[in-house]
């Protein structure tokens, strides 16, 4: 039984950590806003429909056949959500390992997401396994040191801890554990370099899935390079996220901004831009030498080759050259909306190789069920409402003036 004094002790962490100061009917009435209410109603359907897919297993909840294997859980939750969490180790590297000091206050908010985004995949790829109580098994029983999934997955798993131990001393600040937080800042740059073997060999690895299916997936998507394409693409991924969440972060949390920091999330936001357009350029021309090496450019004026042009032009080249016209013209506003679009882009190309490309030349197409979709939204919403859990208490988007070693 706990004792007076525990309780009394426990109360004000409570309402000052948890309801943000106030008592717990205005803290609920405080969540009576529409985007709060629209997320309970997505997930009020969203948690029923997943625990039905765990009850009647993936045939009775998903399209997915013995053909078409992998669905848009692959590809939305696990493929992009592997991508456009690569801001994590994109930022760490920047401010830990180069020493870029201007891009500090956007390394937390980023190893945020890149830990959520992380965390979400797996919870993705559980609901995508058909039976992932035995996942366990290739980690641990029946190593499989040849196969790129047994290496995907142990990377992935040992990365998000490694992103969970970035993101620690904020933690450790927010719950007043000064100890445990000066051993986690010790071991930032360790564990940013150990991240960045991690992200390095996993972020390829999960294009090397697809160089098991050359006759399955369309010749103008399929190449030798697409290991490097998938992490080159992340570190695109990487940057443009940073963008449009941190100018998400300062439109929807004002109140957790450092004063004044308007006119540096500006400056950031044009140099992560000119960071974005070389890596765009650079990644558009290896698209090309793996389109010539393919000997595919016959396949351009098909209905894919027309579609693969979208993706190139629509969302390669063009934020390649916005992204360029927004550092050169000093404009943090079509940078942010240029990062958008290579975010969408990104997503697009994974759809492309994981879903929309794969089985081109087979008579059946997979089309994503209801509760597939509805799933996707609820994992995706679950991401939202504990990202702004977490920036709403912890000193993410606002470094505390007491630990002047973060700042």
């Amino acid at each position: 039984m706990r004792s007076p004094a525990a309780t009394t002790a426990l109360r004000p962490f409570i309402t000052d950590k948890l309801f943000l100061g106030l008592s717990l009917r205005d803290y609920l009435r405080s969540l009576a806003t529409p985007g709060s209410l629209t997320a309970i109603g997505i997930l009020a359907i969203g948690i029923p429909v997943i625990i039905y897919r765990f009850v009647y297993g993936l045939g009775a909840a998903t399209n997915l056949t013995q053909a078409n294997p992998w669905g848009i859980w692959i590809g939305i939750d696990v493929l992009s959500g592997v991508a456009l969490a690569a801001g994590g180790y994109t930022l760490a590297t920047t401010v830990y390992i180069f020493g870029m000091r201007d891009y500090h206050s956007v390394v937390r908010p980023a190893l945020l997401t890149g830990f959520l985004g992380y965390f979400f995949v797996v919870v993705g790829l559980l609901v995508d396994l058909g039976r992932p109580w035995n996942l366990p098994v290739p980690m641990l029983f029946s190593f499989g040191t040849t196969s790129v999934m047994f290496e995907v997955a142990w990377c992935v798993a040992l990365y998000t801890l490694v992103l969970f131990l970035e993101f620690s001393p904020a933690l450790f600040e927010w719950l007043g554990l000064e100890k445990w937080r000066e051993r986690a800042m010790k071991l930032l740059l360790p564990a940013t370099i150990l991240g960045v073997i991690l992200s390095t060999l996993h972020q390829s690895s999960l294009g090397a899935l697809f160089l098991m299916v050359p006759t399955k997936l369309h010749p103008l998507w399929y190449s030798p390079f697409i290991p490097i394409f998938f992490f080159i693409s992340s570190i695109i991924a990487g940057l443009s996220m940073v963008i449009v969440e941190s100018n998400l972060a300062h439109k929807y949390f004002p109140s957790r901004i450092e004063p004044g920091h308007a006119g540096d999330l500006d400056r950031i936001t044009l140099g992560l831009s000119r960071a974005a357009s070389v890596v765009l350029f650079a990644y558009f021309f290896l698209k090309l030498q793996g389109l010539a090496d393919a000997g595919a450019w016959h396949l351009i004026g098909t209905a894919y080759g027309a579609w693969y042009l979208v993706e190139m032009l629509g969302f390669v080249l063009a934020p390649c050259l916005l992204f360029a016209w927004a550092a050169r013209t000093s404009n943090p506003t079509l940078a942010r909306w240029t990062a958008a679009l290579t975010v969408a882009g990104i997503v697009v190309n994974r759809l492309n190789v994981s879903v929309i490309a794969m089985n081109w030349n087979a008579p059946e197409v997979y089309v994503p069920s209801v509760m597939e979709i509805i799933t996707t939204l609820t994992i995706i919403t679950m991401g939202i409402l504990v990202y702004r859990f977490i920036v709403n208490r912890m000193p993410i988007l606002r470094l505390l003036p007491q630990y002047p070693d973060t700042h």
